[in-house]
């Protein structure tokens, strides 16, 4: 595939395209793989938000199509309702895509509110239906010091909650503020190989996952409920 200045890094001799062919997959849906990326920080130079546009870029090259949301104006949780403009393109978002990319900076040990806010706003359950349940997930973190994987970490245990597939690479950047030019381009280093490493297994696993995410996701006592009763269930107000 000819490539244009908008992955320098790239050698082209190596750089694959994943296809349903190459994973032996006879029947696929025709659309490109849908990818909501999510980032967690709102600074003006996020290095979340550039490792997350890396990532679109490199999905983009794929043959994926993505969306970045921008969490500005996001309210706290529970601090407006799910009518709430932001909320509904969140959660629109979130119903449209067939995987997600979440990257968030470490602060204090930990995924920053901003990146908990996000999942926190996708709900568990749409009547009966979970949103995010049998989608594909990849995660990354950016850190200002040394190598962390607290992060990420975190972020796994929020995707099996989620009952999302969490593939097994991940990306941590250390000294995020080195690993990007004046240009806000990610510079080639190890890390931005893992990147790509990551983004392509992203995309094989959602050509695998993807059309059959229903049928890895069922299970024997949910089939007892009725979809009625799920709702009750997973939307309790009391814990």
């Amino acid at each position: 595939m000819p490539f244009s200045n908008d992955l320098p890094n790239i050698d082209t001799e190596l750089f694959e395209i994943p296809s349903s062919k190459q994973l032996g997959i006879l029947h696929d849906a025709e659309h490109a793989p849908k990818i909501l990326l999510l980032y967690g920080s709102l600074r003006e130079r996020s290095f979340s938000r550039l490792a997350v546009e890396e990532a679109a870029r490199l999905l983009n090259a794929m043959g994926a199509e993505t969306r970045i949301f921008d969490p500005r104006g996001l309210p706290l949780p529970d601090a407006e309702d799910a009518s709430h403009p932001k909320v509904d393109e969140l959660r629109t978002l979130a119903q449209w895509s067939d995987g997600m990319v979440w990257c968030s900076p470490e602060r204090h040990g930990a995924m920053t509110g901003i990146m908990k806010a996000q999942i926190d706003w996708i709900p568990l359950a749409l009547g009966g239906v979970r949103p995010t349940q049998g989608k594909t997930l990849a995660v990354m973190q950016v850190c200002g010091g040394s190598q962390s994987f607290n992060t990420v970490n975190q972020l796994r245990i929020l995707g099996r909650w989620m009952r999302m597939v969490t593939i097994p690479n991940q990306s941590s950047v250390p000294k995020a503020f080195i690993e990007f030019d004046d240009s806000n381009r990610m510079k080639p280093s190890p890390f931005y190989d893992r990147i790509v490493d990551v983004m392509e297994e992203l995309v094989k696993f959602t050509l695998l996952v993807r059309d059959r995410s229903d049928i890895l996701t069922d299970r024997y006592s949910e089939r007892k409920e009725s979809a009625e009763e799920v709702s009750k269930r997973v939307n309790q107000r009391a814990i």
